[in-house]
């Protein structure tokens, strides 16, 4: 085995366990989702309540606003790396294409994220001394929820695209067959119906409980398709 092969080997590795972490990440959210009864229309809907909710849990307000998505997202990125890795000699243009619209995506995702400077302006709401100045905190809180709220058409091109990459890059996979079709069909699959649980919803109002139907069977699929080819990248590819 050559140097790059070695070299491509560490990044499946990596990939890896880049993949099991973020299988942890969507665990976890899964179950802080369950205890907090995973109801959109639950969350604080004004500026004002996120900066009571960040002030008297701030991990729960920084949960409600992705940032454990935003952070398993980011760490997500050399895992598609590797399956770009793993298709590179048999679909490298359709490969890397998923790998960049992956990246553009997350890059949207993660620049829409506004927790962290929604704790920042809960943080100055607090510690304002007039009414005045709350009142142009609570407004720049505004601001950023109709930018970056879980649910708002402000994330949706990055909430979207991510799905849609994952969706390509499965394709790639059935094309190239260096994974089972089983794992294929699972992204593909999974992907797919996480793209129509995000334009429910953003775009239809009142869809909620319909739009879970196609969340929960879309999670547990994506996590299947993520299970499997995080076994194949362990165990090292040879393409």
């Amino acid at each position: 085995m050559n140097d790059l092969d070695n070299q491509w080997k560490t990044i499946y590795t990596i990939g890896a366990i880049t993949t099991i972490i973020v299988l942890c990440g969507i665990v976890l959210d899964m179950v802080v989702g369950a205890i907090t009864g995973a109801d959109i229309t639950a969350l604080p809907q004004t500026a004002i309540d996120r900066f009571h909710q960040m002030n008297d849990n701030p991990w729960l307000g920084l949960y409600n606003l992705d940032l454990l998505n935003m952070v398993t997202q980011i760490i997500f990125i050399p895992s598609m790396f590797a399956l770009y890795g793993a298709h590179r000699k048999l679909q490298q243009p359709s490969a890397m294409l998923a790998f960049v619209l992956f990246l553009f995506a997350t890059t949207l995702f993660v620049t829409g994220n506004t927790a962290l400077t929604m704790l920042d302006l809960s943080q100055r709401y607090f510690a304002a001394p007039t009414d005045e100045q709350k009142m142009l905190i609570a407004a720049a809180g505004e601001a950023m929820l109709a930018r970056g709220a879980h649910g708002s058409r402000g994330v949706f091109p990055g909430f979207a695209l991510i799905p849609v990459a994952n969706a390509l890059m499965s394709v790639v996979m059935l094309r190239a067959k260096v994974f089972s079709r089983t794992t294929s069909w699972f992204g593909i699959i999974g992907n797919t119906l996480m793209v129509v649980y995000v334009v429910l919803v953003t775009f239809v109002p009142g869809v909620e409980t319909m739009a879970m139907a196609f969340a929960m069977p879309a999670g547990l699929l994506v996590m299947g398709w993520m299970g499997m080819f995080m076994v194949k990248l362990y165990r090292g590819i040879h393409v």
